[in-house]
């Protein structure tokens, strides 16, 4: 099959300032005397031939510099960043992202390349591979490789497409994301959680609760029909502008998009449309150009209900209160009003989504009110009576889906096939399992349901442990199997593994942060998160 054309990378058609014109970036694309000592002092940056520093020193520059783009980007909104793409290549920046990509889950598979972050420390070297990568960068050649399409296992039935790129495109990601991040996260709004520094899926399941439990009752349940393969490259693109006019740092990133697909059946495909669901610059692609759901609702919420008495007007008058509270392409809509507010708001999120290229999904989409309960993020969110009182509140539980999977991976791990593991080993990693998803789950009424996986568990154990040391006269009873496997009472045990599973997490209150939750970049965060 003929070989996809690879979009480059190559200078702009200026790479070197005229006579008298600031070098370094900044409004308009230049910056001040005093900015540009300070970055000269403070990072190792747009210099011809740049020593490799050590892992600790790229932390520390990169973070120095990442700092500076956060805080020029926030005080000045409209701020067009130029002179990037030297931060990319840059030696800090670089080790940085090599580090990231190095000690990733992923790390251990290969892009279409076949090569391994392994054999690149074992064969090339670290230094060697970075600095091929920094002099292609800086020729204008470098072209990102097919992405290598991996599909896992979603539900029944279903699977999940992702995409594998080699382990240069990854380090070359990284760093892009060391760039831009600091610069996009000044303009993201307090209601996006996904995918972002020093915010979790905890976050905005928080601010559910506090909004359900202050009146609003009503709520869209959204889900975007295939969001990270639909979304349309132009108006990423355009998002992307509005703050980069940096040529080659936009087309390092629409070279990405573009890049083009190698199916697990070996087949080139182009990409017209999407960015791969796995890869490193793909969530904050996706958090760019879904800000514009972010930005309607914020708009909605200053102008008109953004004070109480705002709030306590629209309802005398009967048109209802909203917010949004996205985690990526998952967002619900909350309302303190009447179901026609709610119903209203699908038509309303439907089109402001249009024109990234993205549709919501028919069956998924739906107007529930918080007393039936609803899903998200893993939880079910339900209002109802407390046992004993006629007071009603709001709790946060495991779903049934999230419980159905742990003990279905439980399962899987003691199947009759692993009869051959030592059983310390067994009881070790269940408790791994366990305590990793009930450390998820610890922010929620979940006590109950922790002792039922626990339950679960235990039963899968002693099966296991009664086929492992099945005798061929008769099966090892349960008299045998307390005697040779349990401690205290019939808690499993052996060779001073205790299976503790996840109760052995302590269930306790998310703090709810409110929306001022500090970035990395913020000089004090302790003064962020006060008040």
């Amino acid at each position: 099959m003929r070989r996809l054309p690879k979009a480059q990378v190559g200078r702009s058609r200026r790479t070197t300032p005229r006579t008298g014109e600031p070098d370094h970036m900044g409004k308009g694309g230049s910056v001040s005397a005093k900015e540009r000592i300070a970055m000269s002092e403070d990072a190792p940056v747009n210099t011809g031939v740049a020593p490799w520093p050590d892992v600790a020193s790229a932390r520390d520059a990169v973070r120095r510099m990442q700092t500076k783009l956060h805080h020029w980007a926030g005080i000045d909104s409209s701020r067009r960043f130029g002179d990037l793409f030297n931060l990319v290549h840059d030696p800090a920046f670089l080790l940085v992202a090599w580090d990231r990509v190095a000690h990733n889950t992923g790390a251990r598979s290969a892009g279409v390349d076949g090569v391994t972050v392994a054999q690149i420390e074992k064969d090339t070297g670290v230094q060697a591979f970075l600095e091929q990568i920094r002099r292609t960068l800086r020729s204008g050649g470098y072209e990102p490789e097919l992405v290598r399409q991996v599909k896992i296992p979603k539900g029944p039935g279903k699977v999940r497409t992702l995409g594998v790129s080699t382990v240069a495109d990854r380090v070359v990601q990284a760093s892009l994301k060391l760039v831009l991040e600091p610069i996009f996260e000044a303009d993201f709004s307090p209601c996006s959680y996904g995918f972002r520094p020093n915010r979790r899926a905890h976050d905005a399941i928080a601010e559910i609760h506090m909004l359900a439990t202050h009146g609003y009752h009503w709520v869209l349940e959204a889900d975007v029909q295939a969001c990270f393969d639909e979304l349309g490259h132009t108006p990423i693109m355009d998002r992307l502008r509005r703050r980069i006019k940096d040529k080659r740092v936009c087309s390092l990133v629409k070279a990405f998009l573009k890049a083009g697909v190698m199916t697990t059946f070996g087949e080139q495909e182009e990409s017209p449309t999407g960015a791969p669901q796995g890869g490193i610059l793909s969530p904050l692609i996706a958090n760019i150009a879904l800000s514009v759901l972010d930005d309607h609702f914020d708009q909605q919420w200053n102008q008109d209900m953004g004070t109480t008495s705002q709030r306590e007007w629209r309802r005398k008058k009967g048109r209802g209160t909203w917010k949004l509270i996205r985690f990526a392409d998952d967002f619900v809509v909350v309302v303190h009003g009447e179901r026609r507010h709610a119903a209203a708001l699908r038509e309303q999120v439907a089109a402001v989504i249009a024109p990234l290229g993205l549709r919501l999904s028919p069956e998924k989409t739906r107007v529930v009110h918080v007393d039936d309960g609803f899903d998200f993020l893993g939880f079910h969110i339900r209002r109802q009576r407390k046992r004993g009182t006629q007071k009603f509140y709001v709790y946060t539980t495991p779903s049934r889906k999230a419980v159905k999977a742990i003990k279905a991976k439980v399962s899987e791990m003691t199947y009759r096939s692993t009869r051959h593991r030592p059983v310390r080993e067994m009881i070790a990693d269940v408790n791994t399992v366990l305590r990793g998803w009930a450390n998820y789950f610890r922010y929620g009424v979940s006590k109950a349901v922790f002792g039922a996986v626990d339950r679960h568990a235990w039963w899968r154990m002693v099966a296991w442990l009664r086929r492992k040391h099945k005798r061929r006269t008769h099966r090892v009873g349960m008299i045998e199997i307390r005697r040779r496997f349990c401690d205290h009472g019939w808690r499993l045990a052996h060779d001073g593994t205790v299976l503790t599973g996840a109760s052995s997490i302590a269930v306790t209150r998310y703090r709810y942060r409110g929306a001022r939750i500090p970035t990395p970049w913020t000089p004090n965060p302790a003064a962020a998160t006060s008040g």
